[in-house]
């Protein structure tokens, strides 16, 4: 599949599309009945204890119930489909990202889903960290670069699958440095974190969710937080800003969508319920405990975040480190 620098940046576009205007009756008495959540990973995962979270608490202040729906499969492929061979009226919703739009799509040689998508809001970020052993070979992260730059393919970096958040911020790393990882991609955290600690890898590119509990407990160490600032719950670790490189936000970051066509007074109506049910105390403690950051947002800055992506991956393509599997 060969993508064209139009196409890269016609995907963002078609996320500030006006949504049809439906009819008024419709808009006004919505919702009358439930609305299905998909959560395109498996039960358990970020995604999913987000979703059950934050609609639980739209349940309460919409008057319906919410159901989470986990569609897992293809990097989030197979849930993001489903939602949009729904129809569009604001009843079927889907947790996503640009990655999992774009990136997943163009990896399995498809067209990319973001044009079919209005965004509602963002939910959260988790903060994306590079973690290492304690008694690892590196001292701190700007003897990992030195290393990476003097020795291209030298530094072995893990991840948890192919066009995850994971493996795009080692993507972006390289891309920013001028370095050459040795990458390496598992089938999620578990098994890469164990190859870690039994030191058969260097690094690993890690959500903060988990590697949190294993660094408090001493058996690994914060190398990098992959965003402009540090983060909270590792205040010693450095930020991209600190080491003096071009910043950027590696986190899993992801909203709320619903189909492009939906009704803009229905996407209105869906972002209210999502921006009060993240400034629910107790919703916010949850997710914070959880390593996440709530991101309540309009619309449009849900969409504005999207082009920031894009633009990332964009450069990921045309160098030719993102490809087609």
């Amino acid at each position: 599949m060969t993508v064209s620098r139009r196409t890269l940046l016609g995907t963002g576009l078609a996320l500030t599309a006006t949504a049809a205007a439906g009819a008024p009756g419709q808009a006004q008495n919505f919702p009358t009945k439930p609305i299905r959540w998909i959560a395109p990973f498996a039960a358990g995962g970020n995604y999913d204890l987000t979703s059950r979270l934050v609609g639980e608490a739209m349940s309460r202040n919409l008057g319906q119930q919410v159901i989470v729906d986990n569609r897992p499969g293809a990097g989030g492929l197979v849930g993001a489909e489903a939602a949009a061979s729904a129809p569009a009226d604001g009843y079927t919703v889907v947790m996503g990202s640009f990655s999992v739009l774009f990136v997943s799509p163009y990896l399995a040689g498809k067209p990319s889903l973001v044009p079919q998508f209005a965004p509602i809001s963002l939910l959260s970020t988790v903060p994306m960290i590079l973690v290492g052993k304690p008694d690892g070979r590196f001292a701190d992260i700007r003897a990992v670069l030195a290393e990476a730059k003097a020795k291209p393919g030298t530094v072995s970096i893990g991840h948890a699958g192919n066009g995850t958040t994971n493996h795009i911020a080692i993507l972006r790393l390289e891309v920013n440095e001028s370095v050459k990882f040795n990458i390496i991609p598992y089938k999620g955290s578990g098994p890469g974190l164990n190859d870690l600690m039994a030191g058969q890898i260097d690094l690993y590119m890690d959500q903060l969710t988990t590697s949190l509990p294993q660094i408090r407990a001493g058996k690994l160490k914060g190398m990098l937080a992959m965003s402009p600032e540090r983060v909270a719950q590792l205040p010693d670790m450095p930020s991209l800003t600190d080491i003096g490189s071009k910043p950027f936000d590696g986190g899993t970051t992801a909203g709320l969508l619903a189909r492009v066509e939906t009704p803009r007074p229905i996407l209105a109506t869906l972002n209210g319920s999502v921006v009060t049910a993240l400034k629910e105390p107790a919703v916010a403690t949850k997710l914070a405990e959880l390593g996440a950051v709530p991101r309540p947002s309009t619309m449009e800055e849900f969409a504005a975040y999207m082009k920031d992506q894009e633009v990332g991956v964009s450069a990921l393509v045309k160098s030719g480190l993102l490809k087609p599997e």
